[in-house]
């Protein structure tokens, strides 16, 4: 039999994973829609997320909306509100800081939260910590999550998905064995679909066939991290939290979808426009400039054609970068073909000061731009955004696109 460790200073790790996060917050934002079948992903044509009513009917993500309106006549199909998610998503993980101070946001509905030794200063056990914050959680957002508590990250995984939805399994050091042998290779997280594949070629169909194999057999035939696993399947804890928000940035990202796709030029230079600006207000913020920069566009069909250029003179001023994303998009743009997505990307960013300058004036013309740009951030910060913009982001900003899409939002801050 395969040991597992019960050691007295055993960590104690919580997982919390969303139910059906995306669809329970638009029935938290709409409770009328509690129990009913609803899906989003309008805006895509596609189902991007599912009520577990909608599932129980045979819907599945990534069918077409226009199937799914013939063959499901009744399913309520929304746009997605990524803005919303985000938000919700904050909010829940705020709540489960209240009890840990080292928590790990890995996804946008989803956390790990270190409780080990918790239990005197709270004056709780783990099991009842996880349910505060599982009621706190529905009492003041609408929603339900699902929670597995074990003394490693993986386990943690493995017992939130045991029960679901709005389920609590706690794995205890002599409880690990039970668990690892109802759950199969191909369900714990870190195992890809072609590495389980292999491994029950091997006779390894759950894991617990896995712990049972020797260090020596895992080192032979698998890869370092799955070691990693392995250690972790048997309750030794070698995956730490990282509880520490992103505060530096090599790259910034700015994208936006919109519906329907168009072919004009002109709106998709604004929604580029408007996307720099943005890009370039939080790289002011955080005093960083650019040394090159990328900007694509996503057809209807999801091909993607991408330029990239350096910076003589990098700026975090959209002016200048804007006259050289004009330039490229006369490459990229053809005719005939429908977009739905631009994006742009500041790369190489290094702080404000530190690119050298250029022998030919540009830096001087960049430093103009800065300087006007910073008053305009002053002004923003005391009568909100969007008090001056760019005639070119004028189209983008009067259209209003149906939903938004996953993208559309900061990149660092949803863990995309």
């Amino acid at each position: 039999m395969a040991v597992f460790l019960n050691r007295s200073q055993s960590k104690m790790i919580l997982h919390m994973d969303g139910d059906a996060f995306f669809v329970g917050v638009e029935v938290a934002k709409n409770p009328k829609l509690k129990g009913l079948p609803v899906v989003t992903g309008q805006e895509k044509g596609i189902v991007t997320a599912l009520s577990y009513e909608a599932k129980a009917l045979g819907i599945s993500r990534g069918m077409p909306v226009f199937r799914l309106k013939k063959l499901y006549p009744k399913v309520i199909i929304l746009p997605g509100d990524y803005k919303s998610y985000a938000d919700y998503s904050s909010k829940m993980f705020d709540i489960v800081r209240r009890y840990a101070d080292d928590v790990e946001e890995y996804s946008i509905d989803e956390c790990f939260a270190d409780l080990t030794g918790l239990e005197p200063p709270l004056k709780m056990t783990y099991r009842q910590m996880a349910e505060r914050i599982k009621k706190e959680i529905t009492e003041e957002l609408g929603l339900t999550v699902s929670v597995g508590l074990a003394p490693t990250k993986v386990l943690a995984k493995v017992a939130s998905k045991h029960q679901k939805p709005d389920g609590l399994t706690v794995i205890g050091q002599d409880e690990i064995g039970k668990y690892l042998s109802e759950t199969p290779i191909g369900k714990i997280w870190g195992i890809g679909a072609q590495t389980s594949v292999a491994m029950m070629k091997k006779g390894i169909k759950t894991a617990q066939d896995f712990v049972m194999k020797d260090v020596s057999w895992v080192r032979e035939h698998l890869s370092k991290p799955h070691e990693a696993i392995w250690q972790e399947l048997r309750g030794v804890s070698v995956m730490e939290l990282d509880p520490h928000s992103k505060t530096e940035y090599s790259s910034m990202q700015r994208t936006r979808s919109f519906h329907p796709a168009t072919n004009d030029e002109v709106f998709l230079l604004s929604q580029f426009s408007k996307n720099m600006e943005e890009a370039c207000a939080k790289a002011r913020h955080f005093k960083l400039v650019p040394k090159a920069v990328s900007i694509f566009l996503k057809t209807r069909d999801f091909q993607y054609i991408n330029r990239s250029f350096n910076l003589i003179s990098p700026t975090n001023t959209p002016e200048p970068l804007m006259a050289l994303v004009r330039e490229h998009f006369k490459g990229m743009h053809m005719k005939g073909v429908l977009y739905r997505t631009t994006g742009v990307s500041l790369l190489g960013l290094v702080p404000e000061g530190a690119a050298q300058n250029d022998l030919f004036g540009g830096t001087d013309r960049a430093h103009k731009f800065e300087a006007v740009h910073k008053q305009i951030d002053k002004l923003e910060e005391k009568h909100g955004k969007r008090m001056v913009y760019l005639a070119s982001t004028h189209d983008a900003l009067k259209s209003k696109g149906l939903g938004t899409e996953m993208e559309d939002l900061d990149r660092d801050l949803l863990f995309l």
